[in-house]
């Protein structure tokens, strides 16, 4: 149950965390199987989220306070 209070919390502050250009692209957000899927409706911010994967999973984990996630994929 702390585990998906946790991903709820962590889906729920994606544009503290992001920033607000990264949230307004972002069509649908989800964690399953530690893995943080992202739908976005721009492909070029897609390709720049794509160089910066290290860096989603370090701040999604840094707010969780655990690691909630252990890979990140684009749809």
């Amino acid at each position: 149950l702390k585990g998906k209070m946790a991903e709820l919390d962590v889906l729920n502050q994606w544009e503290e965390m992001m920033g607000k250009a990264v949230a307004f692209r972002t069509t649908k957000l989800t964690i399953k199987n530690k893995v943080l899927h992202i739908e976005l409706n721009s492909s070029v911010m897609r390709d720049e989220l794509l160089h910066g994967k290290q860096i989603i999973i370090e701040r999604v984990n840094q707010q969780a306070g655990f690691r909630i996630i252990e890979d990140v994929w684009f749809g």
